[in-house]
């Protein structure tokens, strides 16, 4: 009888992420309801709320997976992305990357950017995505202190402000993906 109930509830859980994560790619985070997850995975809302106790918390198991992909072609992918690249064209593969992950996870992204005055800066995914874009600019300007540079590129690359710059400003992702190399000063 437990086995079973395990197996009921790993079928759930995998509903619910796979549901969740439909329904906040096609209508936003922002739009999709707990209800709407809960109906979506065919499960109650208290099993919902069971498996995960709020809706940050949803969040971010729909996203893990996604940043755990992103993470592997970092750390193994092939270069310029993966270990190896050539300074300049590991630097601007990681920030081409960063930006196609915060567009293409936006609504997600900025579901989670305001939870306290520095949630976007101090999770950890991050803290390894800034240690990351701090190792490659230092690998870029050997010697020059990039701490600020870092986060002022990381900043740049918050959701809130992608999605304003290419939804509202109708500006072209080629031009912010531009203007990213730019800011890196390579």
């Amino acid at each position: 009888m437990a086995g079973s109930e395990r197996a009921d509830a790993a079928r759930n859980r995998a509903a619910i992420l796979a549901a969740a994560a439909d329904l906040f790619d096609r209508d936003g985070a922002e739009q999709v309801s707990m209800n709407d997850i809960a109906r979506a995975a065919g499960v109650g809302k208290g099993t919902l709320f069971r498996r995960f106790g709020d809706r940050t918390a949803l969040i971010e198991a729909v996203l893990y997976p996604r940043v755990a992909a992103m993470l592997t072609l970092v750390e193994q992918g092939p270069p310029p992305l993966g270990p190896g690249g050539e300074p300049v064209a590991a630097l601007h593969a990681y920030l081409d990357s960063l930006l196609d992950f915060v567009w293409t996870n936006r609504t997600l992204i900025r579901a989670l950017e305001h939870h306290g005055p520095y949630a976007y800066y101090a999770n950890p995914s991050s803290q390894y995505w800034i240690s990351e874009l701090a190792r490659r600019l230092n690998a870029v300007r050997p010697g020059e202190n990039t701490d600020y540079l870092t986060h002022v590129l990381f900043t740049a690359l918050r959701a809130d402000v992608i999605d304003y710059l290419v939804s509202s400003r109708r500006m072209d992702p080629d031009r912010v993906r531009a203007g990213l190399h730019r800011l890196a000063g390579s």
